[in-house]
Parts: C-alpha cells; structure tokens; sequence
C-alpha cells in the first residue's frame, strides 16, 4: 500500500518556506499545508502568496490548503472581509482549500438551533467566495468539549442543507475524532486527514488538547492505524497530513527522523493490516 503523506506547517512552526519545502522533499512527500497562523514564516511574515506558489512549482510540491480562517461559522461582514481576503491569499498561493475551523468557545449560541442556524448561514455565505476563486472549503470540527462543532455529522447536514457538497468537504482529524468521541467518519466526504498521537498514560481523553499532540508512534493512545484503516476502507484515499502541536516536536533537533519514523510506523501498521 502506497501512502499518500503530507506535512502542516506546523510540524516545525520555525522552518521557514524553502526549508519546510526542503524537508518534505528530503522526505519523499511532495504536499504540504501552510498556514496563516505561525509567526516569522509564510504566511504571517508578508510572504507574497506568489511567491509561496513559485518556490512550491519549483519543487515540484502541492499546497493543499491554507490552514486557516478561525470562528468561520460566526458570520458576520467582518468575517465576510476576512474570509474574501484569506480565499485570495489561498488562490494567488496555488492552494487547493481553506481550512476552516469554528468558534472554540463553550456556550456562544444560546441553543444548538441558533448554533446550527449560524453554521449553515456561514456555509451559505462563504459557498460564493470558495467558487469565485475556484477552491475548496475543508471544515475541521474540533472535538473539545467547549467547541461549537465538534460533529463532522452536524457539518455534514449542514452542507447538505445549503447544497453545497461540491464546495466544502470534511477534515478527518484523528486527534479531534477521538477526543469527540465520535463513532461515524464519513470517508467519502473527507478531502482531508490530519494526523497526530497521544501518548502521554496520564491524561483522561475530556483533558486532551493540542500540546499534547505528538507524531504517531507506538504508544499511540487514540488509535490513528485504526482510524486510517476504516477511512481508507470507505474509500478516502488523500492525503495524511501529519499535524503534531506539541513542542517536543516542534523543537526536535532532527524532526526529519522523527517524521521518517513515525511515517515508517503508520505505514507498516496499514500493510499488515492489508495482508
């Protein structure tokens, strides 16, 4: 089995654009995630997004998505703005998708109608902008407690409910799955899987958040062998984008072999699974 890898930006937050680039060639991956988020580098350091695009078609490399316009389902003409500004960026990057994540706030709505009302207002509003520019929306629900979509089946509706299964698709994140405890997965609507581990025995799933993401491994506590093997089984077949916040691996002296062993670990955990 061939695995399609990917790197976010955020596997090494300090790497500048050519050295990020460098790394995934190095590694043999040949697609990455930048992000809007990260201080010092493209493309919060007023990098032209058309440079980014010239430095990725050099090296022979593709940008799936810029990562990405935040509290997206609270639509207002601010977010409107924000929203045009960032899908531009995104296109004049040579990016295929936006990331968008949602308010991460416990208690914003006051009632899970007014909240999903907000959500398909959101994707209805942002639906036009997506198609003028020719890119996809990838909606990443994050499974915290506190946050205001935690579902992938509520974004689902909530595509379906505006018509616009064409324009947005779902990120698979194995962290946030988890932690949500959600059992469905939806594999033919994922355009895209972020992956990251837990292996720290001493915190419950409710307590799990981003510094404790690392690359998967063999403690791994939240199953992402078993969360690819079911997408790809759906028939998913992108990219797995390797998404680790903690800064153990941001601050790794040789984050090319970690990122070579733990793309070795899932690889030989998907083969025996196929044998």
């Amino acid at each position: 089995m061939v695995v399609d890898f990917a790197v976010n930006h955020r596997v090494a937050p300090r790497l500048g654009l050519d050295r990020l680039i460098g790394l995934t060639r190095a590694l043999g991956i040949s697609s990455v995630e930048i992000r809007n988020d990260l201080p010092g580098v493209a493309l919060s350091d007023g990098t032209s997004p058309d440079d980014v695009r010239r430095a990725a078609e050099a090296a022979g490399v593709r940008i799936l998505s810029v990562n990405a316009l935040q509290r997206f389902n609270h639509w207002t003409p601010h977010r409107a703005e924000e929203a045009r500004a960032l899908v531009a960026q995104a296109k004049a990057a040579g990016a295929e998708a936006l990331v968008l994540c949602p308010v991460n706030e416990q208690g914003f709505w006051t009632s899970d109608e007014v909240r999903l009302s907000a959500l398909r207002e959101a994707l209805a509003g942002l639906a036009p902008i997506l198609k003028d520019a020719g890119i996809l929306g990838y909606i990443e629900p994050l499974g915290f407690a506190e946050c205001s979509l935690r579902l992938k089946s509520e974004a689902v509706a909530a595509i379906d409910a505006v018509g616009e299964a064409d324009r947005f698709k779902l990120v698979h994140d194995t962290f946030h799955h988890f932690v949500a405890g959600e059992r469905e997965m939806f594999p033919e609507r994922t355009g895209l899987v972020h992956i990251s581990g837990v292996e720290d025995a001493s915190v419950p799933r409710e307590a799990m958040r981003d510094p404790h993401r690392v690359l998967v491994g063999p403690a791994d506590r939240i199953g992402n062998c078993d969360q690819i093997r079911a997408l790809v089984a759906g028939g998913y077949a992108g990219p797995l984008s390797f998404e680790p916040f903690a800064a153990d691996v941001a601050e790794s002296p040789d984050v090319a072999a970690d990122l070579r062993a733990s793309m070795e670990f899932v690889a030989a955990g998907l083969r025996s699974a196929a044998a």
